[in-house]
This record gives C-alpha cells, sequence and structure tokens, in this order.
C-alpha cells in the first residue's frame, strides 16, 4: 500500500447496535474500492474483519478491527468494532484513535439503545459523525421513521442528505439531496440518472429545505441569499456541510444496502468530503524532560511520537501493537524510546493490517494508523513511544471498569501455570480483564464486563491456548466476630516420659469496637502467675486463632483478649503449651461470647434513564440493598445510590442491561462489613459444616 500525508487520511469508527450491520458495512466498502475482489459475509464465516475463530462461532464481532480503504485519493482506516456491550473496552480503544464515526443503524431494527451509547462515546470524544442506515433492500425497513426517531432524540442537527427510492419493498435508487436528483441502480456502485418519483417528492422537499436551512445557518451571507430565494450551488452546499459536519452542528444521514453494496460508494466519498483529516484535530502529550506541554497535533514536522491504542496476540502470529502515529513521520528500524517503561524500542517493520493480515509499509505520517510486530512486553496499550531526546507522554485512555466476576477452576490439573499464562497475554490485548487472587477464599477470580465475556474468555482459552477452566460463583469473604463478653479458663496438659506439656491460662474476650483490626491484645497477670516470658506464645495462639474462627471458619475481627491469670510448671510448661492453650481458650471464648457473622457491603452507583428508577429501586431491595439517595445528572438520568450487600451482586450486570433495555450502567466498590441477617447466618454456616 503506497504511503499517504496527513491530510490524505480519514480515520473512521463504525459504531452501532450488535446486528446493525458493520462489518458487512467494511466488506461492501472493501469491494466496491477493489480492495476485495469478492464480499464475505457473517453468516459464511469469511470476512475480513470477524477473522477470530470465536467471531466466527458466535456470529458477532469481539475486537476491533482495523481495515483501510483507498478511496479518491484518500485512505480511509475504518475501525470496525463489537456493538455487544461486554466488549466495550475494544470500543473505546477504537474512538480514542479516531477522528470521526459513522454511526450505523439498522433499517429494520431502527434507533437502538447502542445506537443512543454510540452517540454518547461521540459526544464524550467530541468526534464529527454521521449516520448510516443499512438494510434498506428488506421489505419492512423504513428509512423515514429512522429519521423521524433521530430528530426526535437529537433534534435538528439531523440532517438526511439522501433519500431512497423504493419499489415493490426494494431498494431501486436514491435521491441525492445536495443535487436535488434522482439516481437508478444499474449493477453494483454503478448507477444512471433518473426522475425522482413522485411519492419521495413530499419528504425530499422536507429533507432539502432542512438541509438548505443548516447551510445558511453557517454565515451572514448565506442566510441573506436564503431569504431572498435564491439557490445554492452543490459545491456550497457541500463547503459548507463539511464546516458544519467538523464542528457538529450538523450530522448527515445517508441510507444503502450492504449485501447489494448500494449506497456504500456515496458513504465513502461523503467520508473523504466531509470528515476531518487528523491535523483538524488537537493532541497534546507533556515532555518527560522539560516537564512542558508537547503540542503533538498531527503535524509531520514535528519530532516523532506515536500512541499505542491497542494491541493484537495471536498464538500463531504474534504480538502486533497497533499505533497512531501523534507526530512526524515513522519509519521501519526508527529507535524509539518508551517514556512509561523506559525502554528502548527498535520498531523492524511497519505494516498497516487488513484484518489480521498485515501488510508492510516504508513509513507512516503523521496521523496514520498502522501496527508494529514483536515490540517488546515492556510496551502496552496505552503506552508513548517517542525518541529519548524528546521523551513524550500523552494522556492514556479511559476503559470503563469490569465489575462482572466469576471464580475459575483449571479443568485440568497442572494447568494452573499455562492458564495464568494466557491470561496474561488476554490481559494485554484486552484491557478490561482481570484476574485478581483472592488468597483469603482460595480463589482466583476473573473480572470482565458481563458474564457474556466471561464465558468468551473461557472459550477462547480453550480453543487457542488448550486449556480449559470452568467458571463458579465465587465465595464472599464473610467474616466472625462477638457480640458479647466471656471469661473461660482453659487448662493444657499432657503426660508423656521425661518433660510433659503444662500451660493454664484464664482469659476474658469482648467486643473491641474496631472491626479493622482482628484482635486487641492485653496482659494483667498479678504476681508472676505466668510468666512474661510465655506471654508472645499466648499472643501467637490468638494470632493463629482469629485466621479461622470457630463459628464457621472465617477470618475473626474486632475481638479484645485480655489475660488475666494462669498457672505454669516450672518443668513442663513450655511456649508450645501456653499457645495451645491460649487455641483452646479462644475457641471456647469466641463461642460463649455471641458469636455473629459480618458480611461485606457494597457500596454501588446505579445509572439509569428516569423511566427505569422504580424498577431498579425495587430489585435492590429485593437484593437487601438499602438505597440511600437519588441524584439527577441530567439527559434524563439518575444515580441511584445505594448500600447492597455483595452477596447480592452476583448476576447484577445482566439483571440491570435486561431491566433497562442495555441502558443502564452501575460500579461499586467495598465500603464496610455489618452483620448478616440470622437467615443468612445460618445457611452460610450450614454450606461450611457441609464443605
Amino acid at each position: 500500500m503506497k504511503v499517504y500525508r496527513t491530510d490524505e487520511i480519514r480515520n473512521v469508527v463504525l459504531l452501532g447496535h450488535g446486528g446493525s450491520g458493520k462489518t458487512s458495512l467494511v466488506e461492501a466498502m472493501a469491494y466496491v474500492s477493489g480492495a476485495t475482489n469478492r464480499m464475505g459475509k457473517v453468516s459464511d464465516s469469511n470476512t475480513i474483519s470477524d477473522f477470530d475463530k470465536e467471531e466466527q462461532k458466535r456470529g458477532f464481532s469481539i475486537g476491533t478491527t482495523l481495515v483501510p480503504i483507498e478511496w479518491e485519493k484518500a485512505k480511509i482506516n475504518v475501525l470496525d468494532t463489537p456493538g455487544y456491550f461486554d466488549f466495550v473496552g475494544e470500543v473505546e480503544e477504537a474512538v480514542s484513535a479516531a477522528d470521526a464515526a459513522v454511526i450505523v443503524v439498522s433499517g429494520k431494527a431502527g434507533v437502538e439503545v447502542g445506537t443512543e451509547k454510540a452517540w454518547e462515546l461521540c459526544d464524550k470524544y467530541n468526534l464529527p459523525r454521521m449516520i448510516y442506515v443499512t438494510e434498506m433492500d428488506v421489505d419492512d425497513a423504513s428509512f423515514r421513521q429512522i429519521v423521524e426517531d433521530l430528530t426526535e432524540k437529537y433534534g435538528k442537527v439531523i440532517a438526511p442528505h439522501f433519500s431512497p427510492i423504493r419499489e415493490n419493498e426494494k431498494l431501486v435508487g436514491y435521491v441525492n439531496i445536495i443535487k436535488n436528483a434522482g439516481r437508478r441502480y444499474t449493477g453494483i456502485s454503478q448507477r444512471e440518472e433518473c426522475e425522482i418519483p413522485d411519492y419521495c417528492m413530499e419528504y425530499v422537499e422536507k429533507y432539502r429545505e432542512k438541509l438548505l436551512e443548516s447551510v445558511a445557518e453557517t454565515s451572514d451571507e448565506f442566510m441573506e441569499r436564503y431569504f431572498a430565494g435564491e439557490e445554492f450551488s452543490v459545491e456550497e452546499i457541500r463547503a459548507a456541510m463539511r464546516t458544519e459536519v467538523m464542528e457538529g452542528t450538523i450530522v448527515p444521514v445517508a441510507m444503502g444496502s450492504n449485501i447489494q453494496a448500494q449506497g456504500v460508494a456515496n458513504l465513502l466519498s461523503d467520508i473523504v468530503r466531509f470528515f476531518p483529516s487528523p491535523d483538524y484535530r488537537e493532541c497534546i502529550g507533556v515532555n518527560r524532560t522539560t516537564n512542558e506541554m508537547f503540542e503533538g497535533h498531527y503535524n509531520f514536522a514535528s519530532p516523532k511520537t506515536a500512541y499505542v491504542f491497542k494491541t493484537m496476540v495471536d498464538p500463531f502470529i504474534g504480538k502486533y501493537s497497533f499505533i497512531k502515529v501523534c507526530s512526524g513521520v515513522l519509519k521501519g528500524d526508527d529507535v524509539m524510546y518508551n517514556a512509561s517503561s523506559e525502554t528502548e524500542e527498535k520498531l523492524g517493520k511497519i505494516y498497516t493490517m487488513c484484518g489480521n493480515k498485515p501488510m508492510e509499509v516504508s513509513e507512516m505520517f503523521a496521523g496514520d494508523i498502522g501496527a508494529i510486530a514483536k515490540l517488546s512486553p515492556n510496551t502496552k496499550t496505552g503506552d508513548t513511544l517517542s525518541t529519548k531526546n524528546n521523551q513524550i507522554l500523552y494522556g492514556k485512555t479511559d476503559y470503563s471498569k469490569p465489575y462482572t466476576y466469576m471464580k475459575y477452576v483449571c479443568k485440568n490439573k497442572g494447568d494452573e501455570d499455562k492458564v495464568s499464562q494466557a491470561l496474561q497475554k488476554m490481559m494485554a490485548e484486552d484491557v478490561t480483564v482481570k484476574v485478581v487472587n483472592d488468597s483469603e477464599n482460595r480463589q482466583t477470580l476473573l473480572y470482565g464486563m458481563g458474564d457474556q465475556h466471561l464465558e468468551v474468555l473461557a472459550s477462547k482459552l480453550a480453543a487457542r491456548y488448550k486449556c480449559e477452566i470452568t467458571l463458579e460463583t465465587p465465595k464472599v469473604a464473610f467474616r466472625e466476630t462477638i457480640k458479647k463478653k466471656s471469661d473461660v479458663d482453659t487448662k493444657y496438659k499432657k503426660q508423656s516420659g521425661g518433660h510433659g506439656q503444662y500451660g493454664h491460662v484464664k482469659m476474658r474476650f469482648e467486643p473491641s469496637g474496631d472491626l479493622e483490626t482482628p484482635y486487641v491484645f492485653e496482659e494483667e497477670v498479678v504476681g508472676g502467675a505466668v510468666p512474661k516470658n510465655y506471654f508472645p506464645a499466648v499472643e501467637k495462639g490468638l494470632q493463629e486463632s482469629v485466621l479461622k474462627g470457630p463459628l464457621a471458619g472465617y477470618p475473626v475481627v474486632g475481638v479484645k483478649a485480655v489475660l488475666y491469670d494462669g498457672s505454669y510448671h516450672p518443668v513442663d510448661s513450655s511456649e508450645m503449651a501456653f499457645k495451645t492453650a491460649t487455641i483452646q481458650a479462644f475457641k471456647k471464648g469466641v463461642m460463649e461470647a455471641g458469636p455473629v457473622l459480618l458480611e461485606p457491603i457494597a457500596s454501588v452507583k446505579v445509572t439509569v434513564p428516569d423511566d427505569y428508577t422504580g424498577d431498579v429501586m425495587g430489585d435492590l431491595n429485593k437484593r437487601r440493598g438499602r438505597v440511600l439517595g437519588m441524584n439527577p445528572v441530567g439527559s434524563g438520568k439518575t444515580v441511584i445510590e445505594a448500600d447492597v450487600p455483595m452477596t447480592g451482586m452476583f448476576g447484577y450486570c445482566t439483571v440491570l442491561r435486561s431491566m433497562t433495555g442495555g441502558r443502564g450502567t452501575y460500579e461499586y466498590e467495598f465500603a464496610r462489613y455489618e452483620q448478616a441477617p440470622s437467615d443468612v447466618q445460618e445457611a452460610e454456616i450450614a454450606k461450611r459444616a457441609e464443605e
């Protein structure tokens, strides 16, 4: 592939609901532009972007894929993203590297929650956007309805610049609103002029009026001409639209059919025409050497810098670090410096990726997107590469945090290391995967964005790395404490030829009032009833005892133990004997002091559209949650704050999504321990007894 200058590059991310047709749109783009000579289908598992075995098996995208398309002397780097919310990390990576977005909407399914989330992401990253309606060749597709729904949701920024011509429920052509002319399809990406049918006129006039109104608003001169009834030329309309698209004051709406590759050539031309090249966007980092701001701004004349926005680890083709060149011109064999890990990197060859096929290029201008193979493990997603004399750091992308977790168990004994290494590779590839070793409950926890995400991870482990795991409900870390006081007298006596064992302690146990620390130890022994040199042994006995409480085997907290008396034998007493006597005293003392189980409480924040607050609060109550308050956060959403026992958080992600149609999100963190209700306590003690 030839080298493109910064002003000839367009970095575009495809966003939208799962199943809206993003991957088949990429296929159509590649076919129409001549990048491929046949169009793959998601159902046939032969598309460029869904090359992963897991994606082919499931029939939807799991990772972000880069597909470069050459069109009208420009290079369009198309980033095809997953539509399912469990793979939001991949979407956030792609959005961080894009300069504009095409939001794909299914003509059949209409505006869905994925469309809304895509719009919110564009707002967050300040991306110019365009909407493309697919499946216009399907019987019950309605372009008109989608435009109405979008206008109702987002207001007058929505501006259709194409309108379909349909005959017998099939797409046969379109009206170009800018040119006010009809076109009929004669073949793939071929068309001829035709009259605008009468049945289209009403909407064409409405859409054109709206478009011209938007154009008029770009300058006083245009406004005067508009009111004087003057016509704008096609070039004037396009120039004004480009300005407005880049400012976000207009969102053009186009349409077509991916399967027939209709409307795709228009979309590619619109991307080149209306979307900005990278040098229109800001890119600011910090120079580590001088501590001053560094303005990269995708200027190819500045010192070389690049941002690693994604990592791909494939067992067969190895590791590829996807980069966006932020300034300068990157060449193969450049020696770069990673300021985050403070290591040097020799680049070797530079590639542009087409799905999973690397194509070598000699150099890359600022703003271009490509990949570098086999960088050291020190270079991770979010790192910056620059020169050693000019060490730059760009801000890392803000990724969603994983809150859904399961305990994983290796199916085959001895696979633990293999699984651990494979998960390390998967964590390098997917920023929303996390592995936590919970030593207290002797379990390893796998965190992801949802149940489906965890299921896909387990499936990938088996297929790619040949190691199988099972996902199980994790144990919750309960605690034990006491509510009353007790007084115990324990003697440990053992006689067996020669020296015996003798340790005698009298101890009081009571709540210490501090649930953060396991125990407080005091001694009030008078007259040397227990010699001082045995006090450490008594404390050692307490240290061991609090690790596993007598009630259900959970760690003990908040206990005050006072050694006030006892006795010793000049020959038979030993540290071991006093430690054992203390352990026995602890068990007896705790069981007599009203032992209770404490459960972990999470502080939860659930963000939902206002319509769903009642349902969500009702569900939190069912989970034994206490709703603490509701705060409106604008754009019709409310944050519900609640305290919920950790046992009530399992499976919450799936329930919340189904309850709110995928619109609800949540986050939580551990807050404190509280006494568990008696029914929970009894069930837990019985379960532990069985184990």
